[in-house]
């Protein structure tokens, strides 16, 4: 698995112009499952994310957690994140798990965050 985490006051995604998911400061999380992810990889990734310590705290250093500030989370599906982009000009998807294995694990993640 991968995240690609950013630290937000505000987010929201839109879909064909519906908001599908908003959040006021916490975490846009995209995430990019490949073939060979497991739910222990998300457990991982899980308390990783929610321990990580990148939010000020009184004296402007980074010393605070999303569980520490009550921020919220927009978690995001990715397969990009595993594009290939080494040969020519199109990317290859093939690392990039199938919609049937991704998805659970995905709302595995969801539900354990």
């Amino acid at each position: 698995m991968k995240l690609v985490i950013q630290r937000v006051k505000k987010a929201k995604v839109t879909v064909e112009e519906n908001v599908i998911g908003t959040i006021n400061e916490g975490f846009l999380v995209l995430i990019g499952i490949s073939n060979n992810d497991t739910k222990e990889n998300a457990d991982y990734l899980v308390k990783k994310l929610i321990n990580l310590r990148i939010f000020s705290d009184s004296e402007g250093k980074m010393n605070l957690s999303i569980k520490d500030i009550k921020g919220e989370l927009l978690l995001v599906s990715q397969f990009t994140l595993y594009a290939d982009c080494k040969n020519g000009n199109r990317p290859s998807f093939l690392n990039s798990a199938k919609p049937e294995v991704a998805q659970p694990l995905y709302e595995y993640f969801v539900r354990t965050m």
